[in-house]
């Protein structure tokens, strides 16, 4: 984000996956809360999007609801962090639709194809 000059305090990242693993709802020990956790507390606005997990059931485990429905052309950057079949079906493409120009996106499952993604672990 620094390298392309988005100020990472007035940020709007868009988390997608919060289930332990791919095409389930298990919310029992996922990691995803290490990263959503990593980037507030560097005062970033996290919004996390998962079709596989049941809202209320994030909100009583981690105190937040997962957005039923991410804002297009919203968020400073994007983090790919469960390999869903929706976020695969989606692409690049469908995915940086909702980031605003020049948006970041990392791809943590390497679900996309390297060319297509700004960084990964």
């Amino acid at each position: 984000m620094l390298r392309r000059r988005l100020n990472p305090v007035e940020a709007r990242v868009l988390v997608l996956g919060l289930a332990f693993k791919e095409n389930c709802p298990d919310l029992r020990n996922t990691r995803v809360m290490d990263v959503v956790d990593a980037l507030r507390d560097y005062g970033i606005a996290v919004d996390v999007h998962d079709p596989w997990v049941d809202a209320d059931e994030a909100e009583r485990e981690y105190g937040f609801k997962p957005v039923a429905e991410p804002a297009l052309g919203g968020y400073d950057a994007m983090v790919l962090a469960v390999a869903h079949r929706q976020f695969a079906e989606w692409g690049e493409k469908g995915i940086r639709a909702f980031g605003r120009p020049g948006a970041v996106l990392y791809d943590v499952k390497y679900v996309l194809p390297r060319e297509a993604v700004d960084g990964r672990l």
